[in-house]
């Protein structure tokens, strides 16, 4: 299963007007995330069974650490390749144990941490001028080359739609002008939600 490593996000900073995931399914998806990286750097297993049948859906997820305010690793899923709840436990093991950017988080820096969730909808093609900044993130290919940024990066960094479409294809790899050079973008959704929003 490939995993992505995106730039660093945002944490969120509100309730989205239509949210899909509610109060107590965000509690369960971030506790199991807390718990999958203390079971990892503990060289433990855990259960990564969906509870209900929405956690069991496929969905794809990116995970996001942070300790002390600053990005401690972020890995995902594109694709709607496992149950939600199982993707949320593979990808926050990872991004506290493979993301390159870093060294693996240890046991004794697990319980601060403070982890988001981004929840992907299904990416699909998408014309350029009908992207949405804030909206939309989006995924850019051609010729093998593949890069992701997620809907808050773009608002985080002050972007336009042409700078958010040149910075993926920067991401991905290619020349800023790709978009306009048939390679393929896609746009997806994405809930985000964090630690502080279950708390409030």
């Amino acid at each position: 299963m490939s995993l992505l490593r995106p730039s660093p996000v945002a944490s969120d900073s509100g309730e989205p007007s239509q949210a899909e995931f509610s109060r107590e399914e965000r509690a369960i998806l971030l506790r199991l995330a807390h718990d999958s990286v203390l079971s990892a750097v503990g060289g433990r297993e855990i259960s990564f069974e969906p509870p209900t049948p929405h956690l069991a859906e496929p969905r794809g997820v990116f995970t996001t650490l942070h300790l002390f305010g600053e990005l401690r690793g972020c890995v995902g899923y594109v694709l709607p390749i496992a149950p939600l709840y199982r993707a949320v436990g593979e990808t926050a093991r990872a991004a506290a144990l493979e993301d390159t950017r870093f060294y693996p988080v240890t046991a004794e820096e697990a319980p601060a941490l403070e982890i988001e969730l981004s929840i992907l909808s299904p990416p699909q093609e998408i014309s350029p001028d009908t992207i949405e900044v804030g909206r939309h993130g989006l995924m850019i290919s051609r010729a093998g080359y593949r890069g992701l940024l997620l809907p808050q990066v773009p608002v985080e960094h002050g972007w336009n739609r042409i700078a958010f479409l040149e910075q993926t294809c920067r991401k991905s790899g290619l020349p800023l002008d790709a978009w306009q050079k048939g390679a393929t973008i896609e746009a997806f959704t994405a809930e985000v939600f964090g630690d502080e929003s279950v708390r409030r």
